[in-house]
């Protein structure tokens, strides 16, 4: 997850409210809880979860200012964006610390419970279901989502991901790769990365990839993003609104291949469940399976960048 982002002040703000959980995952834009301005635009660029943190790009003595901040924003209650819903999301401090403990005493409060809630440098199970305990959430109306950043987070997987209170799961690649003495590389974090979306595969839960942090690299943005489809990932997060129209390219199926998938879909119906082919390939239940998911990661056009998002730097 991203260390900072320039504070701006410049940001318009227009009258947005708060939304209930959507159902897409792909596209994350993350928010500094300290960059009160630009709460209400985050939500207006598209994204499917805009995540307002409070943990990494808040220094410390900016902690208590941004709660109070990020807290008034969540008391405004939830709306709704016409054709584009987009989800709340906070991003607390851990709850081993004093600032994590002081952000749960706050979303207890009612009303101020996020549709997402992110919970950093979990390595247990006990940490989801102490937040789980202390903010009553469920997944009607909080989703709680662990962060897995640490090689003990790793190691600790299963257990991890069987918590009861879980809806998912965000790899925090720069906190893993300082943790783990590697280099922030596709090749160094290939095998944490595997881990985390094979494991949250097995559990039946949704992985989401860690931010791509140069801003201006679309290329190496791409690139990152087609290697987390790969692997089995469902989005991945954004440090910029720039970054959310190639991130929504690539995890939104091509026409082809969704015209290939729905094609194995109708001939396997046509075959009653026994293989069959498509276009001289052999198609089996394997394969059925495949496509089936695959129709089911459509989502909507990218929303256009506004002039909004050259404010974001």
């Amino acid at each position: 997850m991203p260390a900072e982002q320039p504070p701006d002040a410049a940001w318009p703000e227009t009258d947005v409210g708060l939304k209930e959980p959507a159902c897409g995952l792909s596209t994350w834009l993350v928010t500094p809880g300290a960059a009160r301005s630009r709460f209400t635009a985050s939500m207006n660029f598209g994204a499917d979860v805009a995540l307002l943190d409070l943990e990494d790009s808040v220094p410390l003595t900016g902690k208590n200012t941004a709660r109070t901040a990020v807290l008034n924003f969540l008391a405004q209650g939830r709306g709704s964006f016409p054709g584009r819903p987009t989800t709340l999301g906070v991003r607390m401090n851990a709850p081993g610390t004093k600032h994590g403990l002081r952000d749960l005493l706050g979303l207890v409060e009612p009303g101020r419970c996020p549709a997402v809630l992110v919970v950093p440098k979990v390595e247990a199970a006990r940490d989801v279901e102490l937040v789980s305990q202390i903010t009553g959430a469920t997944a009607e109306h909080c989703q709680i989502w662990a962060l897995i950043e640490t090689p003990r987070a790793v190691q600790r997987l299963p257990s991890i991901l069987s918590s009861p209170g879980l809806a998912g799961v965000l790899f925090g690649a720069a906190d893993y790769a300082a943790a783990a003495g590697c280099r922030l590389t596709g090749r160094a974090l290939s095998y944490p990365r595997a881990a985390l979306s094979a494991g949250a595969a097995a559990a039946g839960l949704p992985a989401i990839d860690s931010p791509f942090f140069d801003m201006h690299d679309l290329d190496g943005l791409r690139k990152e993003a087609e290697d987390a489809v790969e692997l089995g990932f469902f989005g991945k997060v954004a440090v910029h609104p720039r970054q959310l129209p190639v991130i929504r390219s690539v995890f939104q199926p091509s026409v082809e291949e969704l015209e290939a998938a729905h094609a194995v879909v109708r001939a396997a119906e046509a075959a009653g469940g026994a293989i069959t082919t498509v276009n001289g390939r052999m198609v089996g239940p394997p394969l059925v399976a495949v496509a089936r998911a695959l129709t089911t990661r459509t989502g909507a056009a990218p929303v256009p960048m506004s002039s909004e998002e050259d404010h974001y730097e």
